[in-house]
């Protein structure tokens, strides 16, 4: 079993990457094997609604200046997809929402990829716009007919600078559960 998650914040082991590592931990735990993708510096733009996608019905986005297409490739290799995201004004950042509309459309418009596989999403705020943010998350994971478990409470963090989330005990024992529901989840599906 492999999970991939993939890594919006522009900040390499910023907040979102260390609430991501607190859920790897957990899946380590249960022998699954995990990779990240830092794609927060990436210059990904967002659908243009050229229908390309629909009409090839070869899993590719036609914009292939950016990692879009490979990533794509990557989520339909794995069993579980995780995707965090920074709080940018109440919401994912903009390549976090650019990842959502382009690979959404194209995983939806080639036979539904996704379906069955579990999703999670994650997010670090500074005070507040995380739920909105998890929301718009999971709105991507459910209209592709993921499998999403639940957790102790809503998948984010509180921090502003860099490590500040390890100080959110609440944030951490909520990845804790998260990983463990992910593990339970994963391993009822793939038998």
């Amino acid at each position: 079993m492999k999970v991939i998650a993939f890594n919006a914040s522009p900040r390499k082991g910023g907040n979102t990457e260390l609430l991501i590592n607190k859920v790897f931990d957990v899946l380590h735990e249960h022998n699954i094997e995990t990779e990240l993708i830092n794609f927060g510096k990436a210059k990904i733009t967002g659908c243009i609604a050229c229908g390309y996608c629909k009409k090839m019905q070869n899993l590719k986005c036609s914009q292939t200046d950016d990692p879009i297409n490979e990533y794509i490739e990557k989520m339909v290799e794995v069993d579980g997809i995780i995707l965090g995201s920074p709080v940018y004004f109440a919401d994912v950042n903009s390549q976090a929402k650019a990842f959502i509309d382009r690979a959404g459309y194209v995983c939806r418009a080639n036979g539904m990829v996704l379906k069955h596989k579990v999703g999670a999403g994650i997010t670090a705020m500074r005070r507040a716009g995380g739920v909105q943010a998890f929301n718009t998350i999971y709105n991507f994971m459910h209209i592709n007919e993921m499998i999403v478990p639940g957790a102790s409470y809503w998948n984010l963090g509180i921090g502003s600078d860099i490590n500040d989330v390890n100080s959110d005990e609440e944030g951490l024992n909520t990845m804790q559960t998260l990983g463990e529901n992910m593990a339970w989840t994963l391993e009822k599906i793939t038998k």
